[in-house]
């Protein structure tokens, strides 16, 4: 069986810390699948991302994204007569570029990105985020900025997708129009997709697995479809209760159709915690 990434006893450290980011860390993650990493500051979530997409060089351990190691010089594959990036990486640094401040055209930016190529891709991923192709980038809030690289981002097919929190600066219907729009693809072509975020609105029913971070190491990788069971308590003490069953990993949360507290429960534990950041106990329905 083949898979999307296979990550195989990886050790990560950054030259002159004295110690590693990431440390022994197992992965596979089947086609057709969207994964959540969730974890405090400095879990590890980001290096893991910007590892898997070859930004940084893995020396101590295996890691195959499409079957090849991410850092290699080839970044594109054919399926068919279709060619696809082998992995598309956003992160947040993108709205610190200087080009995103000056005054250049929407239209400008993603012709130069090979828009008229894929056109309709770049029309319906417009219309999702509702960009305006006459927008001029240095009139624009951050929110619309995020928009913008959203669609250049996606704007050529992908075989892995990486999310680094790229979601933050969103409002909540454009949020849920792209996960919305993210499910399509995981479900109609051969790609998947890796989002770690802190913010849980409108993924109750989105993700396959939720991997949970805790100081570079994987301490918990669920089969959310498997795993996470909703349950109506009688004997819930609040809306979101959490229970972890004795008998294996499966996690039941009572009341509310969140994984807001699956989240919360986890990171109150993690050395940096982040409960109060995530926001919304009661998930929304993707558009």
């Amino acid at each position: 069986m083949s898979f999307a990434v296979e990550v195989l006893n990886l050790t990560y450290q950054f030259p002159g810390s004295e110690t590693p980011s990431l440390t022994n860390i197992d992965l596979k993650i089947p086609w057709n699948t969207r994964t959540l990493i969730v974890g405090a500051n400095g879990a590890g979530k980001s290096t893991l991302l910007k590892l898997l997409s070859g930004k940084h060089l893995c020396l101590n351990g295996k890691i195959l994204v499409n079957g090849s190691d991410p850092f290699s010089p080839v970044h594109s594959t054919k399926d068919g007569e279709e060619e696809y990036l082998i992995t598309t990486y956003l992160g947040t640094e993108w709205c610190h570029m200087s080009i995103i401040n000056r005054d250049i055209g929407v239209a400008e930016l993603l012709n130069s990105i090979g828009m008229p190529h894929f056109q309709q891709r770049g029309d319906t991923l417009c219309e999702i985020l509702d960009v305006d192709l006459s927008w001029r980038m240095f009139k624009l809030s951050d929110g619309q900025k995020r928009r913008v690289q959203l669609v250049m981002g996606l704007l050529k097919p992908w075989k892995v997708l990486l999310l680094d929190e790229v979601t933050v600066d969103l409002d909540v219907i454009a949020r849920s129009k792209l996960l919305g729009f993210l499910q399509w693809e995981t479900r109609t072509r051969q790609c998947s997709v890796i989002y770690a975020t802190h913010i849980f609105d409108g993924l109750s029913e989105w993700p396959d697995r939720i991997w949970h971070l805790k100081e570079g190491s994987m301490v918990d990788q669920l089969d959310y479809h498997r795993d996470i069971k909703f349950v109506d308590s009688s004997e819930a003490t609040g809306n979101g209760s959490v229970t972890f069953s004795p008998d294996g990993p499966t996690v039941h949360i009572s009341k509310v159709k969140s994984l807001h507290p699956l989240a919360q429960s986890w990171l109150h534990g993690d050395p940096s915690d982040l409960s109060h950041l995530l926001i919304s106990d009661v998930d929304q329905p993707l558009l």
